[in-house]
């Protein structure tokens, strides 16, 4: 009988591809995950604004907290996060552990502002908070820019990556193919459908990632056989005279030398957290499915979820990705350029194809179909989150200002027709990706998040816990914070980092000052201008310190149509957007939707989740402390 596998083009050798029963594992799971978002899109009312971005407002905590867990470890933490371990040790987990104290924050302290406020999206609670519309654009064009440079391009490029070593496919092609199935049920489904196929792609994940851990660690022997392997994993082949392919003496250490290492651990503390704090107390993407929970109480449950399984990712990821190194040292720690082009095809390194390369060697026929199932999962559940959330701040931050008097009918299809736009936008971005920050994915994504998000960072905290905040003080302090870091990131992309046989001829401000400490200097500097020009400039308004909710209205539709193609009734029910009849909410506005989920709580429930809460930091604070 013959394989259906894909043949090896001549360049791959004799690489293991994808057999008849991987593709059937494949296949079930592409079926499985399309039954689950239909299934999600009959139970939901799409066809309000609500309903399709805020998935009617009634999640219970354990879908909430396994799409915040799903939206955010993309396929660029499974390839990212092994990639770095395989690279440099376990020093990036400190950005997953980081993390997990920034989610609880959110549930706990920034939830309930949220939610007070009645808003949707962050930038609609700034425009609440400071009145004007400039701040609020500003910060939902910068969200857009964020998603595409540090989410979209990244994740579909390291799903590509996965891909490209499976099946052989060009890498654009792999992208196109996805993007397809993912665009599908974004655009039918809206958030409910999101939050139910992350529910179950994280099952599939943990469950694989999980599976190929075993197989690692039973390969390399055990604790023991990791430690020793990974001091030793120096490729065959190296640029004589340099440091290239020698494994990092800190390797198994998060806080590193304050001067001279890759992350330096004063860095750790400030100059991660104001990054982190956008990312999981403001970005939309985290905050929606918070604000999808039914009661706080849920959406507190969800945070705790989120950060429980954010321990994982160190257990199922990066350290298999050290395994990776230690069993195909000359692959994956590859350190002559010539070499690592024939190899990966990136001169940089070869280190985030460290993942791969275990799925691929080490799994037998079946697992690696799931293991398949689990990148596409990863990569589905993040691009789905973000294409839903960007196309809310633009529908309800963007157009909604300049359209006030769009009718629901009109902002529905504007969110779906903008998730196409960004698909096209993050494809042509990937080559810039690919060559970024030494081949460690995971880096390049965190080095540019310090240098957009800590003015947003300072600016909603001084909202949120300085009442002499005012709206000058806020954009200025934005637009200053950007203007330095824009320029830092300029002179990053003009200036990469020197390959490890390179002289470093870069500018100072590049060659002495972390990204790290960059981001601290960054937030002290925005902080002062706002202080600054807050206090020489008039107070805010009683009723903007407030902050009370109150809730925009939507003007009808009144696009009645009196007839229209069977081709158009099946696609706007696809799109879940039914067509109105004839004289039906002529001219009256339609009933108010269900208010946003209240502050109260059941007192029970309430201790629960509060004593989950001390556990959740203990355990945060001992993992941190044993490792540092």
């Amino acid at each position: 009988m013959t394989s259906t596998a894909p043949s090896p083009s001549p360049s791959s050798g004799n690489r293991t591809t994808l057999v008849t029963v991987d593709i059937v594992v494949l296949v079930v799971y592409f079926l499985l995950i399309l039954a689950v978002g239909f299934w999600s899109m009959w139970r939901t009312k799409r066809s309000t604004v609500d309903g399709y971005f805020l998935a009617g407002k009634n999640m219970t905590w354990w879908p909430v907290g396994a799409s915040l867990f799903a939206s955010n470890i993309g396929s660029g933490h499974f390839i990212g996060l092994a990639g770095s371990g395989a690279a440099a040790g376990i020093g990036a987990i400190a950005y997953e552990w980081n993390g997990m104290l920034m989610v609880l924050l959110l549930g706990w302290l920034f939830l309930p502002i949220y939610i007070a406020s009645g808003v949707t999206t962050m930038p609609e609670y700034l425009q609440k908070r400071f009145g004007g519309r400039r701040t609020q654009l500003f910060i939902a064009i910068l969200s857009l820019f964020i998603y595409i440079f540090t989410k979209i391009s990244v994740d579909m490029y390291a799903g590509a990556v996965f891909i490209q070593l499976a099946l052989q496919w060009n890498i654009y092609l792999a992208v196109v193919l996805l993007l397809s199935v993912t665009a599908l049920y974004t655009v039918a489904g809206g958030l409910a459908a999101v939050i139910y196929t992350d529910a179950a792609q994280t099952a599939i994940m943990l469950v694989g990632a999980l599976i190929l851990m075993g197989f690692s660690f039973a390969e390399v022997g055990g604790w023991n056989g990791l430690m020793e392997g990974y001091a030793n994993a120096i490729p065959s082949i190296r640029v004589p005279n340099s440091t290239c392919g020698i494994p990092r003496d800190d390797a198994f250490h998060i806080f590193r030398d304050p001067v001279n290492s890759d992350l330096p651990w004063p860095g750790l503390i400030v100059g991660m957290s104001m990054p982190s704090m956008w990312y999981w107390c403001s970005d939309q993407v985290i905050v929606q499915r918070s604000l999808a929970a039914k009661t706080l109480t849920h959406a507190k449950g969800g945070s705790l979820l989120g950060s429980y399984l954010k321990i994982l990712p160190f257990f199922a990821v990066m350290l298999p990705g050290m395994i990776s190194r230690i069993l195909y040292t000359d692959d994956v720690a590859c350190a002559d350029p010539e070499l690592c082009k024939q190899i990966c095809g990136n001169p940089v390194g070869c280190s985030d194809t460290a993942y791969a390369k275990l799925v691929m060697e080490l799994l037998p026929a079946g697992l690696r179909g799931l293991m398949m199932a689990v990148m596409i999962a990863a990569l589905m559940s993040s691009l789905t989150s973000i294409f839903n959330s960007s196309s809310t701040i633009f529908t309800m931050d963007l157009w909604k200002s300049f359209r006030s008097h769009a009718s629901e009918w009109e902002l529905m299809i504007v969110g779906r027709v903008f998730v196409l736009v960004l698909v096209v936008v993050s494809v042509l971005w990937i080559p810039v990706v690919q060559a970024s920050q030494g081949g460690q994915l995971f880096i390049y994504i965190q080095s540019i998040s310090t240098y957009l998000q800590p003015p947003v960072s300072i600016i909603f905290l001084m909202g949120c816990f300085w009442k002499r905040t005012n709206e000058k003080g806020a954009f200025w302090g934005l637009v200053i914070g950007l203007l330095v870091g824009c320029t830092r990131m300029l002179l990053d992309f003009i200036y990469p980092s020197p390959l490890c046989y390179e002289d470093d001829d870069r500018p100072g401000v590049l060659k002495y000052v972390h990204y790290l400490y960059f981001s601290t200097m960054l937030s002290f500097l925005t902080l002062i201008v706002v202080v600054v020009i807050s206090l020489a400039t008039e107070e805010p308004k009683p009723e903007q310190v407030s902050s009370q909710s109150q809730p925009w209205t939507l003007h009808p539709s009144v696009s009645s149509i009196r007839s229209q193609s069977r081709l158009a009734s099946a696609l706007y029910w696809l799109c879940g957007m039914e067509k109105r009849k004839e004289g039906e909410n002529d001219g009256t506005p339609p009933a108010p939707e269900q208010a946003i989920c209240s502050l109260e709580e059941k007192p029970r429930l309430r201790l629960i989740v509060n004593v989950n809460l001390i556990i959740c930091v203990s355990v945060t604070a001992f993992i941190i402390g044993f490792w540092a």
